[in-house]
Formats: structure tokens, C-alpha cells, sequence
């Protein structure tokens, strides 16, 4: 995928100017449903560092290693955001991420949830509702 490409996220914005800036460190998402996005590309691109960043410290693994990942992400979709704003400490993002993996498609139905600390959005954990095989 070059830079110039439509971002993972679905935004129909250029990566660069879309995810792109969250993953460079240019600026911060501002919301919890921005972060969201922007681990959905940074799972689509394999990018397990600003991951590992965006992690809540107190349920962030040691490490992720995303190099020999065979999935491929292809879709994400928000069904549902509760609280998450720019003032709220606290934020739910339920959505629906498709992908490939081993040739089958997938979808994954996810209700994940984000913690603002000292101005900053992280992601905490997530419940899978359902992961369906097309």
C-alpha cells in the first residue's frame, strides 16, 4: 500500500493524512472511535510498536509480533460509540473488522473498550461478540 492510497480505516482519506499521523507521532487521535480507526490501520499495516504505544499499560502484553501475522485486514466498520469524546475519560467502540486469513474470510464483531490519562487515549481491552467465518 503506498502513503497515497485510501487509508485501512475506511476513511476514504489518504493514509498520510488520515492514520498516518497518529502512527508517525505528529499528532494524538482525539477521540476513542480516532484511535480505534488508527489501531485498525496499525494492525492492517503491521505496525505492533504504536500498538504496543496505544495500550493500556495495565493490560498491554510484554510484546506483539506482527511480522509473520497471515491476516489480512480489509474492513472495519463502527456499529456503535458510547461516550469516548473529546472531554469524556472513558469511551466503548463496538464495530465489525473483516479480514482474510488462510484464504477464508472473516469478521470479527468487537466491543472494545478506551481510557483517557493525562490527555491521551488508550486502549483497555475488548469483548468479541462473534467471529464468523464467510
Amino acid at each position: 500500500m503506498t502513503l497515497e492510497k485510501r487509508c485501512p480505516c475506511g476513511s476514504e482519506i489518504a493514509y498520510t493524512d488520515c492514520c498516518g499521523i497518529y502512527h508517525a507521532g505528529t499528532q494524538a487521535p482525539l477521540t476513542a472511535s480516532l484511535l480505534m480507526r488508527s489501531r485498525f490501520s496499525a494492525f492492517a499495516l503491521h505496525h505492533a510498536g504504536y500498538l504496543l504505544q496505544t495500550w493500556a499499560e495495565n493490560t498491554r502484553p510484554a510484546t506483539l509480533n506482527l511480522t509473520d501475522d497471515p491476516t489480512i485486514w480489509r474492513d472495519l466498520k463502527i456499529i456503535k460509540v458510547k461516550k469516548g469524546g473529546i472531554s469524556d475519560t472513558k469511551g466503548q467502540v463496538e464495530f465489525k473488522a473483516y479480514y482474510d486469513l488462510m484464504g477464508e474470510q472473516h469478521v470479527m464483531h468487537e466491543l472494545s473498550r478506551f481510557t483517557k490519562t493525562q490527555g491521551c487515549w488508550f486502549y483497555v481491552d475488548g469483548i468479541v461478540k462473534a467471529t464468523i467465518q464467510h
